[in-house]
């Protein structure tokens, strides 16, 4: 293997590397504590609303390095508006959740299309209404608390409570504190995993495409299924895979394939790459910044849902540095600041890595000032990071 594809290789995983690195110094410094069970299963229920929100804060960035500011404040007046009706309005919790998405919908199709049709500034547009619907939902909540009494399966979908775990259906086997129904389905997804790789490789083969070589893939493959039967492994010893965690799946595999598979995924990279020469080739280029801000307002419903349900309340001050945490875990994850470039995968490894580093430092005692200025300084590296590698392929 010549140096220049080692190199191609380091930089391809650079944040993949990085995330074992200080997944092992966290290791160390709080002696094995972040790898217990309970934190893993806890990492992934706490940052369930970063993943959701940073895969479409994706989108956005690809459309040409911009952002959505509000959708902390959206996520919080959906979860008011949703709390109110469940529980001040006796709303069937069904009913809530779809009116809940119809308005998140609504939000970003009404910023999509001061964005998309009129061209005022996305920060402009998105900063508004991070005023405008912070301002509502404490208008909604009468700034008050409204704690999820009524709604105990809303709580357990959306991953809140006691319950919000899948259970065990094989708990017949008798396996003391162990979810072996939460180790089989990770199983399968590593099942499901191979096929797709392989199906994929043999496509490639009959088109004639460029494929990577057969070691790198069998590597990655094992790598990747390692970490999923490990993952599972730990949180099966705690209470099984939570609730939220499926929610995450599906949002990152219906995202990972529109963004890579389909043609309107394309349209996004296209964009941010150069929208002049994009528009020139007969793609409306309008259509698609409305169509990543109105899905950011779906995806901004859905993490409020998440939050309420963990938090099993509504509270006017949630949703709260949302925005920084999913911008964060693009930027981590390998999105370009300038727009074009990023994946859903990478996309996850930035949140994963966020979580890891508040995780960590939680457990070491770190002070939540000093946190912020970790998060802040490993945000900074990320984009000196992408800014300086574009000019040296330049």
């Amino acid at each position: 293997m010549s140096k220049a594809k080692i190199m191609m290789g380091i930089k391809k995983y650079t944040m993949i590397i990085v995330l074992v690195l200080i997944t092992i110094f966290f290791a160390i410094a709080t002696e094995g504590n972040i790898l217990k069970s309970q934190n893993i299963s806890n990492l992934i229920a706490q940052n369930a609303y970063v993943f959701v929100l940073s895969t479409g804060m994706l989108l956005c960035i690809l459309t040409g390095g911009n952002i959505d500011l509000s959708i902390g404040s959206v996520a919080c007046f959906v979860g008011a508006v949703g709390a109110t009706l469940m529980e001040n309005q006796n709303v069937h919790p069904a009913i809530a959740v779809i009116l809940m998405l119809i308005i998140g919908i609504m939000i970003g199709a009404w910023q999509g299309f001061w964005i998309a049709f009129v061209r005022v500034p996305p920060f402009i547009v998105t900063l508004a209404g991070m005023l405008i619907f912070r301002g509502l939902s404490n208008v909604v909540l009468q700034g008050l608390t409204v704690s999820l009494k009524k709604s105990p399966t809303f709580i357990s979908l959306f991953g809140g409570g006691a319950n919000c775990y899948i259970p065990d259906f094989l708990d017949f086997m008798k396996l003391p504190d162990f979810n072996m129904t939460s180790m089989i389905m990770g199983i399968v997804a590593c099942l499901i995993y191979i096929i797709i790789t392989i199906k994929g490789r043999i496509s490639k083969a009959k088109k004639g495409y460029e494929m990577e070589s057969l070691v790198s893939t069998i590597v990655k493959l094992l790598l990747i299924n390692v970490i999923i039967l490990a993952v599972t492994f730990k949180i099966s010893q705690y209470r099984g895979i939570p609730t939220a965690l499926i929610w995450v799946i599906i949002v990152v595999v219906v995202y990972g394939y529109i963004t890579s598979k389909t043609t309107t995924g394309r349209y996004f990279y296209a964009v941010g790459g150069n929208e002049k020469a994009t528009k020139l080739s007969g793609i409306n280029t309008n259509k698609v910044y409305f169509l990543a801000y109105t899905n950011m307002g779906f995806l901004a419903a859905l993490a409020g849902m998440l939050t309420i349900a963990r938090m099993t309340s509504a509270q006017p001050t949630y949703g709260q540095n949302y925005e920084m945490d999913a911008i964060g875990a693009c930027f981590i994850g390998g999105a370009s600041a300038y727009g074009g470039v990023g994946t859903v995968p990478g996309v996850i490894v930035g949140a994963v890595l966020m979580g890891v580093i508040n995780i960590g430092m939680s457990i070491m005692g770190v002070d939540a000032n000093y946190q912020k200025v970790v998060k802040g300084l490993v945000l900074l590296l990320a984009v000196i990071f992408d800014v300086v590698t574009k000019k040296a392929d330049k």
